[in-house]
């Protein structure tokens, strides 16, 4: 198994990838240019020999037809020249007259005998055929011997030579070539294995930096060999500082909740404290101590439903019970419970619905969302202000609109308002209670709907929150 492994390691490699392909680049084009060579040597050669034996052929086609040779096979200069022919080419030539009877063989093995093939019939009609039979390497002619004023046929001339001396040529060419081959091959590999150490060694710079960033010795990762290297670096460079700012938020996060959640019960134990140490403690006392208790024991109720909210919020989509729901009741049920706390701070807070709208969504996180939006609109507004909430719809999204008149967002505080415990104005947040985990669960809510939430705000003029969601929900 762990050689196998080895093995899959080794091929996945990319410096072996790239050895691989230099390889087939270099080697390849040699190899299928040595097969065309030799390949159009042969052609080019048994073509040169055919033209040639053809040639010779044909003068003593002339010769034997002026002769009378197919009459007299005793004229010398004929035989002569059959034999030169035979000997030159290292062939066999064939007199066959006009019944087909081979009245002179170069070879002395068949005269006398009757030949009928398919080429001497064709060449009795008049035709010169050339062939090659390159499996049996020999060139076969066959040539007409034709009366010039009666253009009758008289008879054929077959010459058979070997291309064994094509061959052997072609054969020491390539082994030249397979030896040239071989010391190139050796050569592009020797090249390939350097360039591709060259070009994968920026990676192992890239792997060695990565490390060196995790054990603190470095701060960031530099690679430009490359333009992709460079873009790695800088991609990696954001990631890692934004896992810095994640465990740095986390950090702060514990902090945050350690101290939110220790504060109550430090007023609580204070208060409990004063308490005991008072002898014959006046009624009226021990009633506002106990009324400073159970506000404390609400705050620190208050965070902790806060904290699991978010927890719940924080987990996958997976866990949102999506159903269709009347989007317009929904703000009616919502604005309807929120009402007397506008009331009680002389806040109007109108609902203006521009169509009806109908959605799959998760009916208690958006009612929670939405709740949390208009409360801080309310809370933190200004007295006899405003809060105006509307809700409109295309044909893929609904929108959700809350505005306020109320005292408004510091420009450099916009990016951090989800940030969880993050509040603009402490004091004033824990005046009216505020956890500093409302907008944080809120906009976790809307992301979960594959949704989007913006806000726009003016200090001292008012805040706006644009809240758009998905009508039909798409599970991931």
């Amino acid at each position: 198994m762990a050689g196998k492994r080895k093995i899959q390691s080794f091929f996945k490699s990319l410096k072996v990838r790239l050895v691989l392909l230099f390889l087939i680049i270099g080697i390849l084009p040699s190899a299928v240019l040595q097969v065309g060579i030799l390949h159009s040597y042969e052609t080019k050669a048994v073509s040169n020999r055919s033209i040639d034996i053809l040639n010779q052929a044909k003068i003593l086609v002339n010769q034997i037809v002026f002769n009378h040779y197919l009459e007299d096979t005793s004229s010398e200069i004929i035989n002569s020249q059959l034999e030169q022919l035979s000997n030159i080419y290292d062939g066999r030539v064939m007199v066959i007259d006009g019944n087909f009877k081979i009245i002179k063989d170069s070879y002395g093995l068949d005269e006398g005998k009757s030949i009928v093939s398919e080429e001497v019939i064709r060449s009795f009609r008049g035709e010169e055929i050339s062939k090659y039979d390159s499996e049996n390497c020999y060139i076969e002619m066959t040539l007409p011997l034709t009366e010039k004023e009666s253009k009758e046929v008289l008879g054929v001339l077959l010459v058979s030579v070997s291309t064994d001396s094509i061959l052997l040529n072609k054969d020491y060419l390539q082994n030249s070539a397979l030896i040239l081959e071989v010391s190139c091959a050796l050569v592009v590999a020797l090249i390939a294995v350097f360039l591709a150490k060259k070009m994968t060694s920026p990676f192992y710079k890239m792997a060695k930096g990565i490390v060196e960033v995790q054990n603190g010795y470095a701060s960031e990762l530099n690679e430009n060999t490359y333009t992709e290297t460079d873009l790695i670096s800088y991609r990696f460079n954001q990631l890692f500082g934004r896992m810095k700012v994640l465990d740095e938020s986390r950090e702060e996060f514990v902090s945050n909740v350690s101290h939110e959640l220790k504060t109550p019960l430090t007023s609580m134990k204070v208060l409990a404290d004063s308490l005991n140490s008072m002898e014959n403690v006046p009624l009226e006392l021990y009633q506002e101590f106990m009324n400073d208790i159970g506000n404390e024991i609400d705050r620190e109720t208050k965070i902790i439903n806060d904290l699991l909210s978010l927890v719940k919020m924080d987990r996958s989509a997976g866990d949102l019970n999506i159903s269709s729901v009347n989007i317009n009741e929904l703000m009616d049920l919502i604005l309807k419970r929120l009402r007397p706390i506008a009331e009680r701070q002389n806040i109007e807070l109108v609902l203006e619905s521009f169509r009806p709208v109908s959605a799959e969504v998760d009916e208690v996180k958006l009612t929670l969302a939405i709740t949390n939006l208009v409360e801080n609109a309310i809370k933190y507004n200004k007295p006899e202000g405003w809060v105006h909430v509307s809700l409109n719809a295309d044909h893929q999204y609904f929108y959700v609109k809350v505005e306020d008149s109320g005292m408004g967002i510091p420009e450099e505080s916009l990016e951090h308002i989800y940030e969880r415990f993050y509040r603009v104005d402490k004091s004033h947040s824990r005046e009216i209670g505020g956890t500093g985990l409302g907008l944080a669960i809120t906009r976790n809510a809307i992301l979960m709907h594959r949704g989007a939430i913006k806000v726009f705000s003016t200090e001292g003029e008012g805040t706006t929150f644009n809240v758009r969601i998905p009508l039909n929900y798409i599970a991931s």
